[in-house]
């Protein structure tokens, strides 16, 4: 199992990529939202729609497996940067 990468903000508020890892209810009630939506095009390729995120579509990908790890790949760069 990978690491879970959590990034806690000043205010407190914890941001993540959701895993069941980590009981995030340990740390208060968790918000959970979309972050992307992972589906198959006309031609059975696998797109990654990361406008949930202000994002871009990612792909075409081949196998879902790819695209499930662009899109981990996008949010981690994206949206778990400590710099935001």
């Amino acid at each position: 199992m990978a690491a879970m990468q959590i990034v806690i903000e000043p205010n407190g508020t914890l941001r993540c990529i959701y895993d069941e890892g980590i009981d995030l209810a340990a740390f208060g009630r968790p918000v959970i939202r979309r972050a992307s939506h992972v589906e198959p095009d006309a031609d059975g390729q696998w797109l990654v729609d990361m406008a949930p995120s202000h994002g871009p579509v990612l792909g075409p990908f081949a196998w879902r497996s790819q695209a499930l790890d662009a899109e981990i790949a996008w949010l981690q760069w994206n949206c778990l940067s400590p710099s935001l």
